[in-house]
């Protein structure tokens, strides 16, 4: 039996922009400064590094759970957080009263659980949540109470949206204050 040929480069295959398929999704890789979508450190105007961009088809309800956990993420949400959130989208798709504004109610809430008989969720946990959702900036009340603005950066009727995150490995320094910062706060609660 012959060994199938093993393939060989005379350049460098990975230096340019290359696509790879994962699964059913493509993941793009490219260094940052080769084209227009450089990300900029504005302290000091460095524009180097990999990005690694995902390209993902996904049903209406995958959307809404990727979005809520990336929004989740982003912003530290707690548990009560993210289903005011997965709340907040139901109410924008079927009951906004405006582009802005939405009713967050024990009303809102009823006709929820209602349509998702799976899920839990009491109202105490809600109001929680919704507090979560104003301290980020997703939502803020209105003057007539269990009324919402909705902030449009977060939550719109689009079908696209891409998440960012950059890792920046700490400096030893910042290592070293941190470790002394988290020794600090257990000598406390001993």
């Amino acid at each position: 039996m012959k060994k199938p040929a093993v393939q060989r480069y005379e350049k460098n295959p990975f230096i340019e922009n290359m696509t790879i398929p994962v699964r059913d999704q493509q993941v793009k890789m490219s260094r940052l400064g080769k084209d227009d979508s450089i990300l900029v450190n504005q302290a000091t105007g460095e524009t180097t590094g990999t990005h690694v961009t995902t390209y993902r088809k996904v049903d209406s309800e995958q959307f809404v759970k990727l979005f809520t956990q990336n929004i989740a993420l982003t912003f530290d949400l707690t548990s009560a957080g993210i289903k005011a959130f997965t709340l907040l989208l139901w109410a924008v798709q079927h009951g906004a009263l405006s582009k802005d504004q939405v009713d967050l109610d024990h009303l809102t809430l009823e006709e929820f659980l209602n349509a998702h008989s799976e899920r839990q969720l009491s109202q105490a946990t809600m109001k929680r949540g919704l507090k979560d959702l104003e301290k980020a900036q997703i939502i803020a009340r209105t003057l007539r109470p269990g009324r919402y603005f909705i902030n449009p950066n977060f939550v719109f009727n689009g079908d696209r949206i891409a998440f960012s995150t950059i890792l920046q490995r700490k400096t030893a320094e910042e290592e070293k204050r941190d470790k002394a910062l988290e020794n600090q706060q257990a000598l406390e609660f001993d």
